[in-house]
């Protein structure tokens, strides 16, 4: 045994002989998690984020969050003798004068959109497959204002540099408090310190971005990581998974190894991009200046829905008692994201209640089994997709040559007609996918090999399904709708919860009413037997198919003996199988 080897047993000894370790390392090591590609998102939000806070702990050592107004002298001839606040100058010395610092902010601002793009794909992952109900609700809500948080902190640092480009998304978002009614002057006053922009906004906004708002995401990281440790992680249907257990790989060293693999390949995939790709050329847009806006200035993409939102909004403004409501900043700005927050949190107890589902799930849906939640969603995307275009409907127009009011006007009538059609759509495409799975398990897989029966009908040779497509098929779970509510009891005496149940039975049924059931215990037998000699009585025809050796110049084979022979008994057992 090794020095090193036996220092390390004798600390381990040491810290277990104060803390009573062993046990507790010797059970979470061999933890066992799933494997399913889709569950790397999590990972890459995780691993984006580290990166985030790795990059950003080197650039707070540069950047100086002032608004004194000075004149650049620095290393960047095209703005010499410009006058800018400290922070605008830090940003550019970090950019141009810190060894490293521009690379550093590439890889800090690219890593930043990737732990906001993978927590929304996740929180997808999440949502069609069902993995938010019980006992995950509070790990749902969390993962909600994981992504609030991201939000808030991506825009805090956008932000920050000062520049033009960024000083006009502060501009909107000032607008934005002071649509709020009553008291939105008061917001705006008290967050700028004063009228905008103030001198105070940049020093409050950086305390925010590099300490309240990281706070609140390793508090939210570490809850969310310590419930998905203690209620295990969610499988999808399979092959030996039930409810009950976890089908997979072991903490150590599998898996951990894995995890230590894709944090090198998601660092260096960030990296490679940071250095080939530039993102937010600070230098290109000069300082902020109140009374001047960017040409065609664009945020971030992850706030793209909320700029498409204001852009679309008609100008519509209200006086009442002297106070001016501006309905057209308040609604898409305020209204319509608080009720889309709102309901995505809240969304597994409205199911959940809407259901009458009260089970607890570790197997996931296939979002095909679950035709109306996953047909909500794609609305939901489409909803947001026609947004995020909408807040580039100027580029649109520019560089496709065409109107910009006819792009608005087209945008607010798809808002309200896309949505709905794209439910319809992937509602019926949902329930063809279990038509589809219904058929493979009562007629097998197709093989694309054709069979003539004695009485002239062509049909197609089909075989047995692989294990893991079986199980996959039957992790389906039918659910019956809700029963209608009776009006009165055994005594006659009136319920008077009969209107509310009756609302939510119907509700029940809009959810559950359409499902193509899987075949009865009886049915399945029926057709395993029938698939079994099928495949038993076409063996000889694909194995004499194999072997039989095609010139390249050839497509149809005529009159081998022993394919002939094959196919004839083939044939006629399968006609015999028919009749019987």
């Amino acid at each position: 045994m090794s020095a090193t080897v036996k220092a390390g047993e004798k600390a381990a000894v040491y810290v277990d002989d104060r803390l009573g370790s062993a046990n507790f390392f010797k059970r979470s090591l061999g933890k066992v998690f799933p494997d399913h590609w889709s569950f790397m998102l999590g990972e890459v939000a995780l691993y984006s984020f580290l990166i985030v806070l790795l990059t950003g702990v080197f650039l707070t050592l540069f950047f100086n969050p002032s608004m004194t107004e000075v004149v650049y002298q620095g290393s960047y001839v095209p703005l010499r003798g410009v006058s800018m606040s400290e922070a605008y100058r830090s940003t550019l010395d970090i950019s141009f004068d810190v060894r490293g610092g521009l690379l550093m902010r590439q890889i800090h601002h690219w890593a930043a959109l990737f732990f906001i793009a993978a927590i929304s794909v996740h929180l997808l992952r999440v949502f069609f497959t069902g993995a938010f109900r019980k006992p995950r609700e509070f790990n749902w809500m969390i993962g909600i204002g994981l992504l609030t948080m991201a939000l808030g902190a991506g825009f805090a640092g956008y932000s920050l540099p000062d520049d033009l480009l960024s000083g006009t998304g502060l501009r909107i978002a000032e607008g934005i408090m002071l649509s709020i009614p009553l008291v939105g002057t008061y917001v705006s006053m008290f967050v700028f310190g004063g009228e905008f922009p103030g001198t105070e906004f940049i020093p409050r906004l950086y305390a925010i971005h590099i300490l309240l708002i990281p706070g609140l995401i390793l508090a939210l990281v570490t809850a969310h990581l310590m419930m998905v440790w203690y209620q295990k992680h969610t499988q999808f249907p399979g092959p030996g998974r039930t409810n009950d257990n976890v089908v997979g790989y072991r903490l150590m060293p599998i898996y951990m190894a894995k995890a230590g693999g894709f944090f090198f390949a998601v660092f260096g995939i960030t990296t490679l991009i940071a250095g080939l790709v530039t993102i937010n050329p600070i230098w290109a847009y000069g300082p902020y200046t109140p009374d001047q806006v960017t040409a065609g200035s664009q945020p971030d993409w992850y706030i793209g829905w909320l700029e498409g939102a204001l852009r679309m909004m008609p100008n519509w403004e209200t006086v009442i008692w002297g106070w001016t409501i501006s309905w057209n900043i308040l609604i898409p700005s305020v209204v319509v994201p608080g009720i889309i927050f709102t309901a995505m949190a809240l969304y597994p107890y409205l199911e959940a209640w809407v259901t009458g589902d009260k089970r607890e799930h570790n197997l996931l849906d296939r979002p095909r089994n679950a035709p109306v939640r996953t047909a909500i969603g794609a609305m939901g995307l489409s909803f947001y997709v026609l947004l995020w275009i909408g807040g580039g409907n100027d580029l649109i127009a520019r560089f496709f040559d065409m109107s910009l009011n006819s792009i608005t006007w087209f945008l607010r009538f798809a808002i309200f007609i896309i949505p709905p059609i794209v439910f319809v759509i992937t509602k019926r495409f949902c329930l063809s996918l279990q038509r589809r799975d219904r058929d493979k398990l009562l007629h097998g897989r197709e093989t694309g090999n054709i069979l003539r029966l004695p009485h002239g009908e062509f049909i197609e040779i089909h075989g047995e399904l692989s294990m893991e497509e079986r199980a996959e098929i039957l992790g389906k779970t039918d659910i019956q709708p809700l029963p209608m509510p009776a009006s009165e009891d055994r005594n006659g005496v009136r319920n008077k919860k009969a209107k509310r149940e009756l609302r939510r039975a119907k509700l029940s049924r809009w959810f559950y009413g359409d499902n193509v059931p899987l075949p009865t215990a009886a049915e399945l037998a029926e057709a395993d037997a029938h698939i079994a000699h099928e495949v038993e009585a076409t063996k000889p025809i694909l194995a004499e198919g194999e072997a039989l050796h095609v010139d390249r110049d050839e497509a149809v084979l005529h009159g081998d003996p022993a394919l002939t022979a094959a196919a004839v008994q083939a044939a006629q057992s399968i006609e015999d199988e028919r009749k019987g």
